[in-house]
């Protein structure tokens, strides 16, 4: 517990870092890649070019020092940073490096207002977040049954076009070991040499298929431009059947639950963010054929839907689904309802009410504005926010504490 004489220091930092945030994280992150230059194998380095990374940073500073007295709030937050640390393989010699350059950013963007009462203050708070990050760490290297950083290789056994931009990978363990089981909603990191940057970079993929099968699926898009799409491309264009490529466990808390068999499931993506839903979807018919699911998903056409014919035949086969689909702008060739229900952006106040159950269990997935929009719309139509769970990453991540 943070003490009383370092509280008042946090809590006036409040709208400091609202101010200063983004200055304080760009600092910090030039003073660490200048000492520790071999971190920039973990971090996502084209985040860091378009100023994604320093956002996120921003936002988890303002967020910790916002609710250091509500642990509740900040509960949902840890979990998914554990995930997210523990499938980049992050250790517990990291936090004393990130901790002294990020004091020594605090420092100098704020100049002469970081007393050394405000450096000791936020040295304690970060001291104790780092332990609580490290402690939960642990344990779920523990529970995965791995240490920090390992990684397995897994064969490329089959890859398939879903879409315009999106590509199915198929993976089972290069060495034909048993691949570990994953929750559906789970992602795994995948480890890539990227020449242009000299650098190994790290993304997270959504697993996309059912749970308990002989191989894994991830379901990857295209990213479109230089260096935001370095990783998407190298997978499109030089990964074939038969390469290897390094991945984490799978990790990840926005997932279905097990045993919740009578409530209805409803899930609402946008873009790539169908992949985690696919995996829920087959989950879900696996464990409790009976449970209705409604598959609400919103794309530009019907060249950009993936996973789509796998969508259909699941439909012929479960009477209990229902789907409900928008296409932003449709082509010539997509039809109504054939393809699709509605014309524009999803918009749930013109779904009809069958869809859309007050005791259901939503899962959303996609942009963070979708989402939002999403979020909204459900909330307006007095579904609980208890039964609303998204997946968000950067930013966003801390968007519902600030």
């Amino acid at each position: 517990m943070l003490s009383a004489a370092s509280r008042p220091y946090i809590a006036a930092s409040v709208p400091v870092l609202r101010e200063h945030g983004v200055a304080i994280s760009r600092c910090f992150y030039q003073r660490l890649f200048a000492a520790h230059p071999e971190l920039k194998n973990i971090f996502n380095m084209p985040n860091q070019e378009s100023g994604k990374q320093q956002q996120a940073l921003a936002s988890a500073i303002f967020a910790y020092a916002a609710n250091i007295d509500d642990p509740a709030a900040l509960a949902p937050v840890i979990s998914r940073i554990v995930q997210k640390h523990v499938s980049l393989g992050i250790r517990a010699e990291h936090y004393p490096i990130v901790g002294k350059h990020l004091l020594a950013a605090i420092a100098e963007i704020l100049g002469a207002a970081a007393t050394p009462a405000l450096i000791a203050a936020w040295a304690e708070a970060y001291g104790l977040l780092a332990d609580a990050l490290i402690g939960e760490e642990r344990k779920l290297y523990r529970a995965l049954g791995v240490e920090p950083g390992e990684y397995r290789a897994v064969t490329i056994v089959r890859k398939q076009k879903e879409s315009e931009t999106v590509s199915s990978f198929y993976l089972q363990a290069s060495d034909g070991a048993a691949l570990p089981p994953f929750q559906p909603g789970q992602y795994i990191s995948i480890a890539v040499n990227v020449a242009e940057l000299a650098l190994r970079q790290l993304r997270q993929y959504s697993l996309s298929d059912a749970p308990g099968s002989d191989y894994w699926r991830i379901s990857v898009k295209r990213e479109e431009g230089s260096p935001a799409g370095l990783v998407s491309n190298l997978l499109h264009d030089q990964y074939q059947e038969g390469d290897v490529l390094w991945v984490s466990p799978p990790c990840g808390d926005f997932v279905l639950a097990p045993g919740d068999l009578d409530t209805p499931l409803v899930l609402i993506s946008a873009g790539v963010g169908v992949t985690p839903m696919m995996s829920m979807l087959h989950g879900s018919l696996l464990e409790s054929p009976q449970r209705p699911v409604n598959f609400l998903y919103a794309t530009l056409d019907g060249q950009h839907h993936p996973l789509k014919r796998e969508l259909r035949s699941l439909m012929l086969q479960h009477g209990q689904m229902q789907s409900y689909v928008a296409y932003e702008r449709p082509a010539a060739n997509d039809c109504v309802p054939q393809d699709y229900q509605q014309q524009g952006f999803l918009s749930l106040a013109t779904v009809p009410d069958s869809l859309l159950p007050q005791n259901a269990a939503y899962f959303l997935c996609g942009p963070a504005p979708f989402m939002r929009a999403q979020r909204n719309a459900l909330l307006a139509r007095g579904v609980p926010p208890q039964r609303i769970q998204q997946e968000v990453f950067g930013p966003s991540l801390l968007e519902h504490l600030q």
